[in-house]
């Protein structure tokens, strides 16, 4: 039987909603096919075996998987080829894995630092890898390569941390001018629109900055468009497919973190979005290319801005570690075109597996001359 190793927590300002996927996971995964261990990363960073993992209901997220906070784990890849092995210092409890599924939303869990230590350990894990992980997180370069692949999206600035304490004035004044009033500003390099502003007077725009620079050492101005938010989940490695779209309808002013988590009446999920066929296709075609273009592999959600007047479709960003509760988008969308949760799960283990042996037949080093 496969062991799964089911990695959720983390460092991060989305450690909750990681919680909260986790539990959905966790419950869904075929016990007929994987023997499931849960490993829980606090806040520090320090990872711990759940033996045995639970399940409890909280009041803002319905379900999550709690982090027990027992052992002293360290990890070793190197005594069984390919498995992820970690050892209580305290008990000696050894505890193997065949492939980590992460459920790790944000920093140091989707940007690709996790999946260079997986690379490092050799081990199959779910979703994008390092490349993959670390460019979708990135709004700013991830702008740039799409922009560059003739994929539209919307214009932005991005500021500096210490640019930002040295000028300014003229930062403000080329957003007001460049991009204009209402707007966006959002970390770089945050999920779960965390840290994110609207802005529509111009006096509160330094306030805005300083909330997004909590949470990265760079910024994003980013022009606010009048739009629906249409979203596709896409799935694969070399040949990635998309779902059907769906559409995201806030009921506050923007999808924010507590109309995301928070408020169980914050937004409403319309599945299948109500597009005409050639819109639907073109969101579906646009994903595939995003995907492609940031080098993604495994899944990803693809989220669209689609102009309320007009035909514009902005491709906003792509989530390589997606909500994951069984009422999330992604999931959601993948249902809604004939693949159901847990036949889910499977297929995004066996891409895990897929890229790994790919990988393992690359050469790492010259032949003897």
């Amino acid at each position: 039987m496969i062991k799964v190793g089911l990695l959720y927590g983390g460092r991060s300002g989305e450690h909750e909603v990681s919680l909260c996927s986790a539990a959905s996971v966790f419950s869904s995964l075929d016990r007929g096919r994987y023997e499931v261990l849960a490993i829980g990363i606090d806040k520090d960073g320090r990872w711990y075996v759940q033996n045995p993992p639970e399940i409890v209901n909280d009041k803002d997220f319905g379900k999550i998987l709690t982090i027990k906070k027992t052992g002293s784990w360290l990890l070793n890849h190197f005594e069984d080829g390919n498995t992820l092995c970690l050892v209580d210092m305290d008990s000696g409890e050894r505890a193997v894995v065949d492939v980590v599924f992460p459920v790790l939303h944000g920093t140091y869990g989707e940007d690709g630092t996790l999946q260079g230590l997986l690379e490092l350990a050799m081990v199959p894990y779910v979703g994008a890898d390092v490349l993959g992980s670390a460019v979708g997180m990135d709004k700013e370069f991830a702008k740039r390569l799409l922009k560059e692949a003739g994929i539209p999206v919307v214009p932005w600035i991005t500021v500096r941390n210490a640019d930002w304490s040295a000028n300014k004035n003229a930062i403000t004044q080329q957003a007001l001018n460049d991009i204009g009033l209402p707007l966006f500003v959002k970390p770089v390099c945050a999920g779960s629109s965390v840290g994110i502003t609207k802005v529509k007077d111009a006096a509160l725009l330094g306030d805005a900055v300083e909330t997004a620079l909590q949470y990265d050492t760079r910024a994003l101005i980013e022009k606010s468009v009048d739009c629906r938010e249409i979203e596709c989940s896409v799935i694969g490695n070399d040949n990635p497919e998309a779902s059907v779209p769906g559409e995201i309808v806030p009921r506050h002013e923007f999808y924010s973190y507590e109309a995301k988590y928070i408020d169980p009446e914050g937004a409403a999920l319309v599945i299948p979005a109500s597009l005409d066929a050639v819109t639907a296709e073109r969101v579906r075609r646009l994903a595939v290319e995003g995907y492609r273009a940031l080098g993604c592999s495994g899944m990803a959600r693809v989220d669209f801005f689609l102009e309320k007047s007009g035909s514009g479709l902005y491709l906003n960003e792509i989530n390589t570690i997606p909500g994951f509760t069984s009422i999330s988008m992604y999931p959601k969308l993948w249902e809604a075109s004939g693949m159901d949760y847990s036949t889910l799960l499977g297929r995004l283990i066996d891409l895990a597996f897929e890229r790994h042996m790919k990988r393992k037949l690359i050469k790492t080093e010259m032949n003897a001359t």
